[in-house]
């Protein structure tokens, strides 16, 4: 199934997107039994099925969803609303509701999505990952979803209910921000507010004082000219800044409809910051050896933010396509390049077989640490939810997934000790 996003859309305040309405689906048979395809749809239906009273009346709704008996589904804060056709003429008005969350609930969820940018990224890509399932209780569970319809039959819930349930399942498949917007907030006012959350966490790191910097007063040099006899030698010059340790971020442009696309010279400035302190550091143009590829996840990596911006999104998903990629590919890839760089891309992508040595004594080290016990395959040693792996460039560098996922991100800092690494992971 793709689920990849469309273009994406800017915040406008004036704009309230808290009422959605979906043209009627397509009739579908489900040689399966099941209409979701994704866990957190079937979690939908399984909210409901949990609580249901009566099989049958559950077989014959699934059937009148696959007939395409509901007609087009509008969806607001804590309500699924549609008709839906039975066995007389007119259809009948059939809805389910649900709580919605309230601001504590909101922060939680924001926040955990704002502090991992896989999230965000699988967000964007249609995807909920798995670590969501429990925060401030997003996804309904038994008893959360009360059904009601126009119908005289009072079956919990009647089939009419039924159905739209299992239609809806089919929206949230294609697009979980329709579970939010069922939770209490549409799309854009998500995004604003992570958005918010992004710029905050970038101004707090831009926002520590730099040291004072060396300086010769002007009038020690250029003052007026003196007898050569009791002329003053000229006071020494500061010595040269040190290289930072990494490239600067440019500015913020605002857009402009008479200057030039703000992304552009946003990528511009980042281009040429990255290439001047390659300079600087190694005197060579680490770029002219990158294939296209890893072109492509320097200059994401480089980008301020983690997708958040219409702008951001709008370079994940054009990089992507461009390399056959999706937004989480290189979401991944730019997660293992802020890592370590070239060097950690290539931990992410590339497994092989370390000589014996230090990959071999990671074990016993982690062991006599009091650490978990990890598996070992090729230069990767895993638990169900942690992970090492060996670079080639001696440094162990730390991997996190969701339990039994084998979904793995780049996590924490590359540290030549096994249970440096280790530790700087679980700290994180």
């Amino acid at each position: 199934m793709n689920r990849r996003r469309p273009a994406g859309r800017t915040f406008d305040p004036r704009h309230d997107d808290r009422r959605r309405t979906f043209p009627q689906l397509a009739p579908r048979e489900a040689p399966d039994g099941r209409f979701a395809g994704t866990w957190w749809g079937n979690a939908w239906v399984d909210a409901l099925e949990g609580t249901a009273l009566d099989a049958a009346r559950l077989a014959r709704g699934k059937a009148y969803a696959g007939r395409g008996h509901v007609d087009a589904i509008t969806v607001t804060p804590g309500r699924v609303v549609a008709y839906v056709h039975g066995t007389r003429p007119r259809p009948y008005r059939t809805e389910i509701r649900m709580r919605t969350l309230g601001d504590d609930g909101w922060e939680s969820f924001l926040d955990e999505v704002a502090a991992r940018p896989e999230h965000i990224a699988a967000l964007l890509d249609k995807d909920v990952p798995h670590a969501l399932e429990a925060v401030a209780g997003l996804l309904p569970a038994p008893g959360d979803l009360i059904p009601d319809c126009s119908c005289p039959d009072d079956g919990f819930p009647c089939k009419h209910a039924a159905a739209l349930c299992y239609q809806a399942a089919r929206l949230l498949d294609e697009d979980p921000f329709v579970l939010l917007l069922m939770r209490g907030r549409g799309e854009q006012e998500i995004l604003a507010a992570l958005t918010r959350r992004n710029a905050a966490r970038s101004a707090a790191e831009a926002g520590s004082a730099a040291p004072a910097l060396a300086t010769v007063p002007a009038r020690a040099v250029l003052g007026p000219p003196q007898d050569d006899a009791v002329r003053r030698p000229l006071p020494r010059l500061p010595d040269p800044l040190p290289v930072p340790p990494r490239p600067g971020r440019p500015p913020a442009y605002p857009p402009d409809p008479a200057a030039p696309d703000p992304l552009v010279l946003d990528l511009l400035a980042t281009e040429a910051a990255a290439r001047a302190h390659a300079f600087l550091v190694t005197g060579e143009d680490t770029v002219a050896t990158l294939t296209p590829w890893q072109d492509a996840v320097r200059l994401a990596a480089a980008h301020p933010g983690s997708g958040l911006t219409a702008s951001t999104r709008a370079l994940y998903r054009d990089l992507g396509h461009a390399l056959d990629r999706t937004p989480t590919d290189l979401a991944r890839a730019v997660a293992a390049w802020r890592q370590g760089g070239l060097a950690g891309l290539g931990v992410l992508e590339e497994p092989w077989d370390p000589p014996a040595g230090p990959f071999d004594r990671a074990r016993p080290a982690l062991l006599a640490a009091d650490l978990p016990s990890f598996r070992p395959w090729r230069n990767r040693l895993s638990t169900r939810s942690l992970q090492l792996r060996f670079g080639r460039d001696g440094l162990w560098y730390g991997y996190e997934s969701d339990a039994d996922r084998e979904d793995w991100w780049p996590r924490g800092t590359p540290d030549a000790d096994p249970v440096g690494a280790l530790t700087d992971l679980l700290g994180g």
